[in-house]
């Protein structure tokens, strides 16, 4: 089992990217649209709302083009998240300078999936550096409780992967939990493949917690794998099982690999399932099917409810059960990042408990 500081200032922080996406109401496609709705967000926040929702001090590690109104509305909106922020105010350098990345996606329906159309050019949060941050303040003096790292972040820019390197190393220093969750993104490596590789092999190898398909594991770390022993129909949990277990030994100071399962069946309807190794414990849920209003923050809001679940001492069963609620219930909401009411809605929906509460 995982052990988790207990004299921390934060239990969870994220290194981030902030940015915006804009979303055609009632469903419809980017092109259709004359209207818009918008909303801040980042992959990273939107795995942190878990714990900032439910009550614990999480603290984000930014960027931000100064004096933009951008920048205004997202510090706005983590206010409103209960989440403490700090970053460099860069200046924007003219109107062909820095600014915050734009994502502009539609919630896709029926026989139409979504299309996510990314604008990041002059993103500000390229230039994320640990020179902006007093780190031996943050993990020795204060504490934290999990780092949590992803790929976006690392794959963003040279500086933000040397960024989260030393972050991780900082953390590992004075006893933070390291969790890192690949997230690859073939935009991001195209044309840095061995400078990538090499990134995110450093950065798995002093984590605690792994989130990755088998996909992730080949793509971010060439590992390659033997399933020719296997069926041709072996289920998704067999198959991550597997993965894991020829590749655990690898990464000494992992204790949980973990990752979701979904299935899609048409864009409002998903098989939605998780997987985990926690220590020497398997704990799996085979795919269920849900309901899906916008599936974009599904992933991280199941990796926010596992960190969630650690965090608060869960059993491996119940940290998994949490986890794949969060995941179920984010795709409820038409924003990114799931905003629980507390911890009762959330098991609510891993019971199946779908009745008027009054």
């Amino acid at each position: 089992m995982l052990e988790i500081k207990k004299d921390y200032k934060y239990a969870l922080v994220v290194p981030t990217s902030m940015g915006v996406r804009l979303l055609p109401p009632d469903r419809q496609t980017v092109f259709s649209s004359d209207v818009f709705y918008m909303q801040a967000t980042s992959a990273e926040t939107n795995v942190a709302s878990i714990c900032s929702y439910l009550g614990l001090p999480v603290k984000v590690l930014t960027t931000f083009v100064k004096d933009s109104p951008i920048a205004h509305f997202i510090k706005a909106n983590l206010r409103s998240r209960n989440m403490e922020f700090e970053g460099r105010e860069v200046e924007q350098g003219g109107p062909w300078g820095y600014r915050h990345q734009f994502n502009i996606a539609d919630s896709g329906f029926g026989l139409r999936g979504p299309r996510v159309h990314n604008d990041r050019a002059g993103e500000v949060g390229k230039t994320l550096n640990v020179k902006d941050f007093d780190l031996e303040k943050l993990f020795k003096e204060e504490g934290v409780g999990i780092l949590h790292l992803t790929g976006l972040i690392c794959a963003l820019s040279k500086e933000t992967g040397e960024f989260c390197l030393e972050l991780a190393k900082i953390a590992k220093k004075y006893g933070t939990v390291i969790s890192f969750d690949f997230n690859y993104r073939a935009s991001f490596w195209k044309n840095r493949e061995k400078e990538l590789k090499e990134i995110f092999q450093k950065i798995a190898d002093i984590s605690d917690i792994i989130i990755g398909n088998q996909s992730d594991f080949s793509l971010c770390l060439g590992t390659e794998f033997d399933l020719s022993k296997y069926k041709s129909d072996i289920t998704p949990v067999e198959q991550f099982k597997e993965t894991i277990n020829q590749i655990k030994s690898q990464f000494s100071h992992a204790t949980v690999f973990a990752t979701n399962l979904r299935q899609v069946m048409h864009a409002n309807r998903h098989l939605w399932g998780a997987v985990m190794l926690n220590g020497s414990v398997w704990e799996s849920i085979d795919p269920k099917q849900i309901a899906v209003m916008d599936r974009i923050g599904g992933g991280d809001a199941f990796v926010g409810g596992l960190l969630y679940g650690i965090l608060k001492g869960y059993t491996p069963e119940k940290q998994l059960q949490f986890g794949w609620a969060c995941g179920a219930l984010a795709c409820t909401f038409v924003t990114d990042y799931l905003q629980p009411d507390n911890e009762e809605q959330i098991w609510d929906v891993w019971n199946g408990n779908m009745r008027v509460k009054r």
